[in-house]
């Protein structure tokens, strides 16, 4: 790529959660473009899901809407994202996306959502950077009340 890469053209911060683990869940994310100062904001829900899968989810619809190879820094308070994306990912893939539990062999679990998101990493250059969420960090704070919005109707029922 022909740009300067020393920041990235996009911020996309993102969080998901679940009322209850499984339960009614919702992801959101915030993509800021800085030179354009322009932002976009999404969010959806599930009617009985995890919460690892929602902060994923989040994290696969904000890439996905990208039209180009860009550089992202990724802002999220997922730990299990996080790692995933730097730690677990490379070991599941060499080991055809299982993981090692005690003696035996798992698949790993959201494996459609890791393997998404692996097409997607590879299309784009995603620089990961953890935020404490719930820490009065605008834009975290901001997709948390997206994804909880995102799931209250499926409370209602």
């Amino acid at each position: 790529m022909s740009r300067n890469d020393s920041a990235p053209e996009v911020l996309l911060f993102t969080d998901g959660g679940c009322s209850g683990n499984p339960g009614p869940g919702g992801w959101a994310y915030i993509l800021q473009h800085p030179a354009s100062g322009k932002t976009r904001e999404a969010s959806g829900g599930e009617a009985e899901t995890t919460n690892n899968r929602m902060e994923l989810q989040a994290v696969v619809e904000g890439l996905k809407t990208l039209t180009r190879p860009t550089f992202v820094e990724l802002l999220t308070d997922s730990v299990y994202v996080g790692k995933g994306l730097s730690e677990w990912m490379p070991k599941w893939k060499a080991a055809g996306w299982r993981r090692r539990e005690g003696t035996s062999w798992k698949e790993v679990k959201n494996v459609d959502l890791w393997k998404q998101l692996d097409e997607l990493i590879r299309e784009h250059r995603v620089l990961y950077t953890r935020v404490a969420g719930h820490s009065g960090h605008p834009e975290n704070d901001r997709c948390d009340e997206l994804a909880v919005a995102a799931y209250q109707k499926y409370l209602r029922r």
